[in-house]
């Protein structure tokens, strides 16, 4: 799969085509028209991509922790997609409007779809929770044990920490017509209670509601002097001693649930006076959503589970029995702790990037060449020095920054400030809407406004996804900026999870384009079109239409022409159809997709020339690059745009070129050929919007991709960057990028 030997991207063919043949090449391409059957549906398409996140929790070859985190990040990924998705869905198709997606699916039929594949996914996870992993954790002296299992002296304990940490916490919460269904919080795990007292000569049968605190552990550890991880879950402990909440009572049954509700924020930003506000009063919102989805315990009766379905006026297509413990994201408790080093994936500590290494003068390094950063591979502090930097040197006079998700970082938080403290003029352009990390955004940016920063929330009816920092430098006589653009977020904590890139320059026309870039986020103008950076949702699309459309016509005159783009997702129909006639116009196309692809590949007219395959392992494979071949002189750009409509049309975002040619190159023949090369956690798209599980071919060498960059730092490690003939040499692994080859179709 997109094998062969090494051999450089470039390569004339062997024999040029006719002049007539490629005039019939070209029409064909520009004639094609595309259906329904030509694209796969966006909600199933992501299904597949966390079925992929699955598989790693279900492949015995992964340390048994890293399977539990995935495990858990299965379940992460599926309340957002009920959260967002879901909700969406049922609120198309309570709607007046009716319409079909690009795939031929009306909102009801997408509907359908997603429960039947959700249900089939929830009962492998949780075949795998108690088959597999379960088990598994026992053997290695993790236990999750019931209450009838605990030693004498747990028993104690456990009835202690009861009445001290549990019970004045609990709120028992009586149904009957003085009391109504509680209003539950959004994905809260709660106990539906069944019971009957005698009053007046009369059994009488009653139902309440018992909430697990969200302030307390889901699962309670058990102290242990030999080191042995027992827990005991937090629902099982609450559920034994239910009586002392309901005295006077006779307990039938108890089971655990969960509501998920719509968590979209609905903002009228035309209408709204203060952004700020409007976003506060949704999160408050939030909380209290339309029901969407009902998780219960498996063996929670029938009658029960109607009387819950009809409070949350939800259908039987929204029940979901579980077999195993709700809310298992709660479970990454296992993981916590340095105990059981031999369950988990090998240590890594990312070392300074090679072109940064021991340089205390971070301006210096810029000026001397562009620094290219590839996280978590290169270590993060460097930007973050780099604010840090800035915010005391006494010659820089301004710093300007996009925030979407920072997590409220001390150190970035802390040098904007500080910077403001000695002098200079800071501004912070702040997304509030970055979703789910709304509330911390509200209170970090209101911290920076009392601490004199500038803060701006951006342009009317966008959200602000660009990575960019400027940094307004005088020295001597002239002012000189230097910018850092990414494709990953201002966070250190997701940085070292997540596989990003960055670029360190102080290339004139990037300073002068950044500058633009703020001001036209800070400031009242039109856009005006950028010297070198793509920006969203202005020409970026359109530029990259036309990129896709010159390697289409250099594949006309036989000129090499090649395609290669590593995205999060694909769903711009558009972008799509540019790709299908790039493909049949000759067009070499590799794309490296992780999540989203409503792409068909390897359809006979359609897609022969295109590959698409997902990496999924350690880390989440989060960079956007994207290669065009330009016969034989190459453009790499990296951005923090994926190739979706609200990245296009309803996003502020940058893309970026890389001018610097030992960059370049360093992008080309070492990320971009590892990333195709990986055969070990690769999975390759299949026309009929499966996935198949990369091999090494027969007697060929496993390739793991993220494993790989590791040892190239290592390698980096150990041949730090040297001055010679007064340049800075930068020793890489040098890769070539393999011929193109379309993959054969499964038997």
């Amino acid at each position: 799969m997109g094998g062969g030997l090494p051999a450089p991207l470039c390569g004339f063919p062997k024999r040029r085509r006719s002049a007539t043949l490629l005039a019939v090449v070209a029409s064909k391409a520009n004639t094609i028209t595309f259906g329904p059957a030509h694209f796969i549906n966006r909600e199933l398409s992501w299904l597949e991509f966390n079925h992929r996140v699955l598989e790693e929790a279900l492949d015995p070859q992964n340390p048994l922790l890293e399977r539990v985190k995935f495990f858990c990040i299965v379940s992460s990924n599926l309340d957002e997609f009920f959260e967002v998705r879901v909700a969406g869905i049922k609120q198309q198709i309570e709607s007046d409007v009716v319409e079909r997606t690009m795939d031929g699916l009306t909102a009801s039929e997408t509907f359908r779809s997603v429960v039947k594949r959700v249900r089939l996914m929830v009962e492998q996870q949780y075949a795998c929770w108690r088959e597999d992993l379960l088990p598994a954790l026992a053997a290695n002296g993790i236990r999750l044990l019931e209450l009838s299992e605990l030693e004498p002296s747990d028993v104690a304990w456990v009835e202690d920490y009861y009445h001290k940490e549990v019970r004045p916490v609990l709120t028992p919460l009586a149904i009957d017509p003085l009391h109504p269904f509680p209003q539950l919080l959004n994905k809260s795990l709660n106990l539906i209670v069944r019971l009957e007292m005698a009053r007046n000569q009369e059994v009488l049968k009653h139902m309440a509601v018992v909430q697990i605190p969200r302030n307390l552990p889901r699962i309670v550890q058990l102290p242990r002097a030999d080191g042995r991880q027992d827990y005991v879950y937090l629902d099982r402990l609450i559920g034994h001693y239910l009586a002392d909440l309901f005295p006077g009572t006779k307990l039938l049954g108890y089971w655990p649930f969960r509501v998920t509700r719509n968590s979209e924020l609905y903002i009228d930003t035309e209408e709204t006076a203060s952004l700020l506000k409007a976003v506060e009063n949704e999160l408050h919102n939030r909380r209290k959503g339309d029901a969407v989805r009902l998780e219960v315990d498996h063996e929670c009766p029938p009658a029960v589970r109607e009387v819950l379905l009809k409070t949350l006026r939800l259908g039987e297509e929204d029940l979901y029995l579980i077999h195993g413990p709700l809310n298992p994201t709660r479970l990454m408790a296992l993981c916590e702790g340095d105990h059981s080093p031999e369950l988990r994936d090998p240590p890594f500590v990312a070392p300074v990037a090679a072109g940064l290494r021991q340089r205390a003068d971070l301006f210096a390094a810029i000026r001397e060449r562009d620094v290219l950063l590839h996280h978590p591979y290169d270590n993060f502090d460097s930007v973050v020095k780099f604010l840090e930097q800035a915010a005391s040197d006494p010659d820089v006079l301004a710093i300007k920054q996009t925030l979407y998700r920072t997590g409220g970082d001390p150190r970035i938080i802390g040098a904007l400030e500080s910077a403001v403290k000695n002098g200079k003029q800071v501004t912070a352009v702040v997304e509030l809407r970055a979703r789910f990390d709304e509330a911390n955004n509200i209170l970090w940016a209101r911290q920076l406004e009392e601490a004199g920063v500038h803060v701006v929330f951006g342009l009317v009816g966008y959200k602000i996804h660009a990575k960019s920092c400027l940094v307004v430098r005088r020295e001597g006589l002239q002012i000189r900026r230097y910018v850092h653009l990414a494709t990953g977020n201002y966070n250190p904590t997701t940085a070292k999870l997540y596989t990003d890139l960055g670029l360190f320059t102080c290339r004139p026309e990037f300073g002068e384009d950044a500058t633009n870039f703020f001001n036209l986020l800070t400031g009242i103008c039109q856009f005006q079109s950028l010297r070198k950076l793509l920006a969203a949702p202005f020409d970026l699309s359109s530029r990259l239409l036309e990129l896709v459309k010159r390697e289409a016509e250099n594949a006309h005159r036989g000129l090499p022409a090649r395609i290669i783009v590593k995205l999060n997702s694909l769903s711009d129909r558009t972008m799509i159809e540019a790709l299908y006639r790039a493909s049949e116009a000759g067009v070499k196309i590799d794309l490296i997709v992780r999540g989203i692809c409503c792409l068909r590949p390897g359809v006979r007219g359609i897609s022969r020339n295109i590959t698409v395959r997902s990496v999924v392992d350690r880390f989440l494979e989060h960079s956007r690059i994207y290669y065009f071949e330009n016969g034989c002189r190459p453009e790499v750009f990296m951005a923090s745009a994926d190739w979706m409509p609200r990245n296009f049309y309803g996003r502020i975002e940058l893309g970026f070129p890389i001018e610097d040619g030992v960059l370049r190159e360093r992008i080309i023949s070492e990320i971009l050929a590892t990333s195709l090369a990986d055969n070990a956690k690769a999975r390759f798209l299949q026309p009929d919007g499966s996935y198949r599980r990369a091999a090494p071919t027969r007697g060929g060498k496993a390739r793991r991709s993220q494993f790989e960059f590791i040892a190239l730092t290592a390698k980096d490690e150990d041949a730090p960057a040297r001055p010679v003939d007064g340049k800075r040499h930068y020793p890489r692994v040098r890769l070539a990028l393999s011929p193109f080859t379309a993959p054969r179709p499964e038997k």
